[in-house]
């Protein structure tokens, strides 16, 4: 019989790329990964690995088996899920991944509400960024994600399900005391000299960041890069930088001002899950949660409901 721990190890080779990869992300030794993998080759009866100097790679046969372990677990969740509910309301884990500027705003208050409808359910929270949440709900680590599909850097591509949730503009945020905070739509030209605080390399906000600066004619000058977007609104609230954030993340406890932007940019929250078999119950529970957010702050337009594409 195929251990599904094994399948998810194979399943995240094939999206991972490397034997260190996916060590890392499952916090065992190579070593260990390795030999986990060749007792799924001995549970098979099949060669599903070969080397290729250093590293190895999936044969057709492993390629085959990898791409199929996903829906297998899949559909392994969903019979549990049904045996523990027997007919009745959603029960079970479903792992919701958001970045950090959705959790407060869309995630936790989602949470709560289920928490007092369906006691049963349980959710864990996951805050991943969109560089990482994608590579999570592809290998399974997350069953359901806020994201943004503007991420040019990582497609959500078509073996994901996307509904939209809305759109969020992107605003400059300033010191309170700024000379160019109380005023109308800044053109980013006219922050050439500023100093810039930016998200960490290869994340969304630093790719949009430093793209839309240079379409202004200008390469910033990075005085700080923060993963925790209340770092950065320290940061600008002290007279020290400036920073293009989401107006998700814009808490106003910190005296900072924000400008909307001459040339308007605005990102599209959505919720991502597997295509393929149908959801779990309690995923699709999860799901209506989010879409129905009225806690969203007044500058953040909820999506018109069209369903999955």
């Amino acid at each position: 019989m195929l251990n599904p721990w094994r399948l998810h190890l194979l399943s995240q080779l094939d999206t991972l790329g490397t034997v260190r990869a996916v060590a890392q992300a499952a916090t065992m030794s190579a070593s260990s990964v390795s030999q986990q993998l060749a007792v799924l080759e001995t549970e098979t009866r099949t060669r599903l690995l070969e080397r290729t100097g250093r590293r190895v790679r999936l044969t057709p046969a492993g390629l085959i088996l990898a791409r199929r372990a996903r829906a297998i677990l899949d559909h392994m969740e969903t019979v549990e899920a049904e045996l523990r509910s027997l007919g009745e309301e959603p029960v079970g884990l479903v792992r919701l991944g958001s970045f950090q500027s959705a959790i407060h705003t869309l995630a936790v208050p989602a949470v709560t509400r289920l928490a007092r409808s369906h006691p049963h359910l349980e959710v864990e929270l996951l805050e991943l960024e969109p560089h990482a949440s994608v590579p999570a709900l592809r290998v399974g680590d997350a069953d359901l994600i806020i994201t943004t599909p503007d991420f040019a850097e990582l497609p959500l591509g078509p073996d994901l399900d996307v509904v939209p949730l809305a759109t969020d503009p992107i605003v400059l945020v300033l010191p309170a005391d700024h000379p160019a905070a109380g005023r109308g739509p800044v053109d980013l030209a006219t922050c050439a000299e500023e100093p810039w605080a930016f998200d960490i390399p290869g994340s969304y906000m630093a790719s949009l960041t430093i793209r839309l600066c240079r379409q202004s004619g200008f390469e910033p000058r990075v005085v700080s890069r923060f993963s925790n977007y209340l770092m950065t609104l320290r940061h600008v609230e002290a007279g020290l930088s400036i920073a293009l954030l989401p107006s998700l993340a814009v808490d106003h406890r910190y005296r900072v001002a924000t400008r909307e932007l001459a040339t308007p940019v605005t990102r599209q929250i959505t919720a991502a899950l597997r295509r393929g078999a149908p959801p779990r119950a309690a995923v699709t529970l999860v799901l209506d949660a989010l879409r129905h957010h009225p806690e969203l702050p007044a500058s953040v337009a909820p999506a018109a409901p069209d369903g999955l594409r």
